[in-house]
């Protein structure tokens, strides 16, 4: 199962499982194997008592769907807006079929190798704020095929209602206009600007459309005077069409002049699956996040939910109190990402013993990137351990890049050793279950090297609520926010 209910288990409380299911009608044989099993587990394991989760492994098939909006305090003159996963009972566009774990790792891949393949002209990784400008790859942005959280706005006057999907790796946000020559199809009507009295097309003359050319997203101008605009994604896909600005409406929040691009032709795969377009909160000039920052404040968070049947949220001008934090790294030449230094990793308790250096590079949070990528001898460190930590599993064949998979048939419930990320400045994150294992399988992967970018996936997110704040320069986590 793709999706487990998160418990907290000690090997103190399966001792006094076994005690008190003795009475039970529980086969003794088997009682006793399982009691001998968690003893010599407590007494020889080396793991401190709260060192496992318990995963339910038929929790998806039972587990109840609940879409509606989790119970969130914004601070004040913030806004925030349920998010759903595009597939699935919440998801506000028809769902779809989704694809199969095998085919979102595929895409995952080509998502990962283009954000790496981004940063590796750039000295000093994730954070080289201090360098002076080079020239930017022209494909900004990433593959699309893995972008999995979708959230309802309303654009013009009168309020035209659109699901995007959100992606803190791009900076553009863009929505298929009317008139469209080639566009997707989408569960909404098309936004029609000449239906909305607070549209307008920016000129070619404007500081706006000066900034698009600077970020190199500027795509000349039409026969109108115009600005035009193009977003490429790593997968060859792109979008064009006319840079705009009108009214958002987020939940009760209006933003005016919001700066968008009215697409109207795209090629390749954009989007094939009924959404209306992309919201960037990168940190790029572009993106919701730096337009709203005057408005809500400079720090946003989202919480994506464990699972398809229940919901998370995104919040703009999210408090920045009651969260752990460690420094962000930005760089000049890849504004869209942001950056965090991992320093160490736990597994069942232990700090694992990899030098600080395996980690020099950096990583990148991203909501897009599916499963987070470790450099290689980190990775190889976390593999080793957790698999030491899971020895009553039997291993499983490899699934696409997941190479440290168990055989869990059989199994009502899994306990598996917890993992901890430790970020620079001590900041220890306990990832949820569901964000340690995917289908059966340990949800990371390594890089070719330990010179390449990390990227902290989606995955390893769920559950925390992630705060940006790019005005205070930190990163945020807060457990169990969805």
């Amino acid at each position: 199962t793709h999706a487990y209910e998160s418990m907290q288990g000690s090997h103190s409380e399966a001792a006094a499982h076994c005690i008190s299911a003795m009475a039970s009608s529980i086969p003794k044989l088997l009682l006793l194997l399982l009691c001998t099993y968690l003893h010599t587990l407590v007494a020889h394991g080396g793991y401190d008592l709260q060192s496992y989760k318990v995963l339910h492994a038929g929790a998806l098939k039972s587990a109840t769907i609940n879409c509606s909006q989790p119970k969130v305090t914004p601070s004040s003159g913030g806004v925030t807006v349920p998010l759903h996963n595009r597939h699935g009972p919440c998801s506000p566009v028809p769902s779809t079929k989704a694809p199969t774990l095998e085919e979102m790792l595929r895409r995952d891949q080509l998502r990962a190798a283009y954000i790496t393949r981004k940063y590796s002209g750039v000295k000093g990784g994730a954070g080289d704020v201090e360098q002076s400008d080079v020239t930017v790859p022209t494909t900004l942005g990433t593959s699309l095929g893995t972008l999995e959280y979708l959230i309802t706005v309303g654009i013009g006057s009168p309020a035209m209602t659109q699901t995007m999907l959100i992606d803190t790796g791009s900076d553009v946000s863009w929505v298929q206009c009317k008139p469209c020559s080639q566009c997707h199809t989408q569960a909404d009507s098309l936004f029609d600007p000449s239906s909305s009295s607070t549209y307008s097309a920016f000129p070619c003359s404007s500081s706006a459309c000066a900034q698009l050319r600077r970020s190199h997203q500027g795509n000349g101008c039409s026969s109108r005077s115009q600005c035009q605009y193009i977003v490429k994604y790593g997968d060859g896909s792109s979008g064009t069409g006319t840079y705009s600005s009108d009214k958002l409406v987020l939940g009760s929040s209006t933003v005016k002049n919001f700066q968008f691009g009215c697409s109207q032709s795209e090629s390749g795969n954009l989007l094939k699956d009924q959404t209306d377009g992309l919201m960037g909160l990168g940190g790029g000039a572009q993106s919701l996040a730096t337009q709203t920052a005057g408005t809500f404040g400079k720090a946003f968070s989202y919480c994506l939910p464990p699972t398809t049947g229940s919901p998370g949220f995104l919040t703009l001008g999210a408090a920045t109190s009651g969260f752990v934090k460690t420094p962000m790294l930005r760089s000049s030449q890849v504004p869209a990402y942001y950056g965090v230094r991992l320093q160490a990793i736990r597994v069942g308790g232990k700090q694992l013993s990899i030098p600080t250096s395996v980690f020099s590079a950096g990583s990148i949070m991203d909501s897009g990137t599916i499963i987070t990528r470790l450099p290689a001898t980190a990775y190889s460190a976390l593999s080793s351990a957790f698999k030491a930590g899971m020895k009553q599993y039997p291993p499983a064949q490899p699934m696409g890049i997941f190479d440290t998979c168990f055989d869990f048939s059989g199994q009502s419930s899994v306990s598996i050793p917890t993992v901890v990320l430790v970020f620079s400045g001590g900041v220890a994150v306990n990832l949820a279950s569901d964000g340690i294992i995917l289908g059966s399988c340990l949800a990371f992967a390594a890089n070719s090297d330990d010179s390449s970018l990390g990227i902290i996936g989606n995955v390893q997110q769920r559950t925390l609520e992630v705060l940006y704040d790019v005005g205070g320069g930190a990163v945020g986590f807060k457990a169990g926010a969805c």
